[in-house]
């Protein structure tokens, strides 16, 4: 038997923050981020917004572009979804977005990322702020690196200070500061 699929939850929000897939122990916790990786992003959000892990959460719509933990890679690491996986969950994703008509989508880490757009290095799109459409809708996208203690790519120059800009240029967004908390 499979764990079942993980699931933002039931918050209507103008934002949505868009996560890889869920990691071992999210189909368990029966949420996104629950682990590891979850406790360096809320951080993150507190230091830039002071705001906790549930305020958060009340905040942001969670997703990600799988729902269903892939398995372990050979070297013991969460493994990267693959083409025919993500190809199978895209619905999931193209529905949450038609739904909920974001102002302010922010994928975490690379594959996240390049579901919106183009992205080589992530020094090139950190920091910064897009305008993509989908669902015949444009929204603003502020890509964050993926959290995960295997990179140190968001705890070294330039990926340290590019993480603190895409973080305040989150915080400035007007969805951000409309919504509820």
């Amino acid at each position: 038997m499979h764990p079942p699929p993980v699931s933002g939850g039931a918050v209507v929000s103008k934002i949505i923050l868009v996560g890889q897939a869920p990691g071992v122990r999210e189909p368990v916790a029966r949420k996104p981020f629950a682990w590891t990786a979850g406790k360096t992003l809320f951080r993150w959000f507190e230091e830039a917004t002071g705001l906790d892990e549930g305020a958060v959460r009340a905040k942001i719509y969670f997703a990600a572009v799988c729902r269903c933990f892939p398995g372990k890679a050979p070297g013991g690491s969460d493994r990267v979804p693959n083409p025919q996986e993500i190809a199978n969950c895209s619905s999931w994703l193209e529905r949450e977005m038609e739904i909920l008509q974001p102002a302010l989508v922010i994928p975490v880490g690379k594959l996240a990322i390049a579901q919106f757009i183009e992205v080589d290095k992530l020094d090139q799109v950190i920091g910064r702020s897009f305008r993509p459409r989908r669902a015949g809708r444009a929204f603003d996208l502020i890509p964050l690196p993926h959290p995960s203690g295997a990179s140190p790519w968001h705890r070294i120059s330039p990926g340290r200070e590019l993480l603190w800009q895409a973080l305040q240029l989150i915080v400035r967004h007007a969805a951000f500061s409309r919504s509820p908390v």
